[in-house]
């Protein structure tokens, strides 16, 4: 059974899918103007990016369970574990938490995808959170 908040899975996948698009830095020492650049750095993976900032602290501000939680359905998602195996991925992902869970999940390059697949397991979607949203 699924006790995460599944907004809050969609929101992990929507800032997942925002981080993952990023690219190598291709302009060092950009302008200071993004008008002068084509507003291009923006897609560009900077050190100091606050979208994976943000990812990570929001996964940061999770308890401990809906990280657990995350980690599991993103090992479900990537096909890892079958649906029937959801408690065993619950016991790995608990076996396996630690202060590095928010870095470990977006170092996972299809991360959105995964925990996209993940909720489909568990018959649920993104759907009304982007209506939301929008």
């Amino acid at each position: 059974m699924l006790t995460i908040n599944p907004n809050k899975v969609c929101h992990v996948i929507v800032k997942a899918r925002t981080f993952d698009v990023k690219e190598g830095v291709s302009d060092p020492s950009p302008g200071s103007n993004p008008t002068d650049d084509g507003s291009t750095d923006i897609l560009e993976d900077f050190a100091d990016d606050p979208t994976r900032q943000e990812l990570i602290e929001f996964i940061r501000g999770m308890d401990e369970d809906e990280q657990v939680e995350l980690v599991a359905l993103s090992w479900l998602g990537r096909g890892t574990y079958e649906f029937s195996e959801w408690n065993e991925a619950l016991d790995e992902a608990r076996a396996a938490h630690n202060e590095r869970t928010a870095e470990y999940l977006i170092g996972l390059p299809l991360l959105g995808d995964y925990l996209e697949e993940g909720l489909a397991a568990f018959d649920e979607s993104c759907e009304d959170f982007e209506k939301n949203r929008l």
